[in-house]
């Protein structure tokens, strides 16, 4: 089955190039930690589309970027492609695990990837990274581009999350979402795209002041956890007066809560359908 894949509006019209390089400009900044505190979103890795790694590849080489894709072909433990496209002819990109964790590769699920773009040299990549890769399976992707991943996370949306957390408690994964209400300083929740059942989920940013708006289109990395006010605040010092920790006790305990590690502009325009 050809995966599904997704493409910006720019590249679409006959200015593609323009727009694309527009947009890029307005999103990579240099790669950075993930102290989010006291700056705007987006000022970590751009968020861009596989499409703009693959036709920008030279101008991003070196660019610590996220995209998000389902894997086209597992090529080792290690590796993988995903495409710019949904055409057969459209350009493979290489995706390398460089995190230095297994990364489970699951067939049609949307991952988010996030590490630096590079043209690909395997016995490059073996020096830098410690990895032991067998050079005939690379000789296709040998100077084309690729990803050097150092998260390779799950894309599920807030909805399934709220229905089912327990399939995805205390693993590191990423939301891609609609900001649905700033519940305070440093807690959000995302919108649960209205599926049956499902409930927006509260996202908790121990970083300090949540740097998004209400509307808003963002991708959420983090881990998933079960809301009990006591060990939370603890484990990651939150500081809430009393009026707000009985709020959240009284709206969230035992309910599923994510933990914010990153928040990333979304490169696609269509999140919510």
């Amino acid at each position: 089955m050809l995966n599904k894949y997704y493409h910006t509006v720019s590249s679409l019209s006959g200015k593609r190039t323009g727009l694309i390089a527009l947009a890029m400009a307005a999103i990579l900044l240099p790669a950075c930690t993930n102290d989010f505190a006291g700056r705007e979103i987006g000022e970590s890795e751009g968020n861009v589309t596989t499409e703009q790694v693959a036709d920008n590849t030279n101008a991003l080489l070196g660019q610590t970027v996220s995209v998000r894709s389902e894997p086209v072909r597992k090529v080792s433990a290690s590796t993988f492609t995903i495409s710019d496209n949904d055409f057969i002819d459209g350009e493979t990109i290489l995706v390398v695990n460089a995190s230095g964790k297994p990364a489970a590769i699951p067939e049609n699920t949307e991952l988010q990837i996030t590490g630096k773009v590079a043209n690909f040299v395997v016995s490059d990549v073996e020096t830098e990274y410690g990895l032991d890769l067998d050079p005939n399976l690379y000789r296709e992707y040998e100077s084309k581009p690729a990803i050097i991943a150092q998260s390779i996370a799950p894309a599920v949306k807030p909805g399934t999350l709220t229905t089912n957390p327990s399939a995805y408690y205390n693993q590191v994964i990423a939301v891609p979402a609609e900001v649905e209400k700033i519940v305070g300083n440093n807690a959000f929740t995302l919108d649960e795209d209205r599926l049956i059942g499902g409930q927006d989920l509260l996202v908790l940013y121990p970083q300090g002041q949540t740097p998004v708006r209400d509307g808003e289109k963002i991708v959420v990395t983090g881990v998933l956890r079960q809301f009990v006010v006591a060990d939370i605040e603890q484990e990651y010092d939150f500081n809430w007066d009393t009026g707000f920790q009985r709020q959240l006790e009284a709206e969230y305990t035992n309910k599923p809560v994510l933990i914010a590690e990153s928040v990333y502009p979304s490169a696609i325009p269509d999140i919510v359908k």
